[in-house]
């Protein structure tokens, strides 16, 4: 029996999912990645995201995605691609859930690097967390959101959401902040566990969920 609330390795059909941490995550391959580039300048364009500009910057992120996962407040992965899919074993990108316990609902988060896009691993990746979310953790709500002006994210966001019968809530007016300290609109998403469950039915799940001590 698991003594860990959150499963340290999920699997899907095409991905992997490890836990944000210094444990599992290349300090030097993730600065690579999260340093200035033009590629993270297009990949954050619209996310609270500022450039890592030193090593030890990206290992603070690796550990405060240890604490927050320590501390039940955030459960963070980064996602890689399966064996047999191109750049398999690479950092494609991270996903993850921002718990609101009080609540019984959680934010759904990721970003994915560019040469990953197009492939439907949003999707992938949401399905799994979905089940994490409401099979797992037995929450009520997860929500997820995008900045309006961000035409990708809606069209992937609306197609998972509605796969798994949820709904689009609406635009709302100065609902976040950058890192900039701008203040920017976002559209929001809901799908609830009873959604969820509906929309799957009896379909199989083809998500693996594996603790350090099964």
């Amino acid at each position: 029996m698991s003594s860990d609330l959150f499963p340290t390795v999920i699997e899907t059909e095409r991905l992997r999912f490890e836990p944000r941490t210094p444990d599992y995550v290349d300090v030097h391959e993730l600065y690579r990645i999260c340093s200035s580039s033009p590629e993270m300048d297009e990949i954050t364009r619209y996310l609270p995201w500022s450039p890592h500009e030193t090593p030890k910057e990206t290992y603070e992120f690796l550990r405060r995605g240890r604490q927050h996962r320590e501390n039940h407040e955030t459960v963070d992965y980064v996602i890689r691609p399966r064996e047999k899919e191109d750049g398999a074993g690479e950092i494609a990108g991270f996903g993850g859930l921002n718990l609101q316990w009080d609540r019984r609902s959680a934010g759904l988060g990721l970003w994915l690097r560019k040469r990953f896009w197009g492939r439907g691993y949003s999707g992938e990746r949401a399905a799994a967390l979905f089940e994490l979310a409401f099979e797992r953790l037995d929450l009520e709500l997860v929500r997820v959101a995008h900045d309006p002006k961000n035409e990708n994210s809606r069209r992937a966001i609306e197609k998972y959401v509605d796969r798994f019968g949820g709904q689009c809530d609406g635009t709302f007016r100065n609902a976040a902040a950058t890192v900039d300290g701008e203040v920017v609109d976002q559209t929001h998403y809901t799908v609830t566990q009873r959604q969820w469950r509906e929309a799957c039915g009896d379909a199989e799940q083809t998500v693996r969920m594996r603790w350090d001590d099964d």
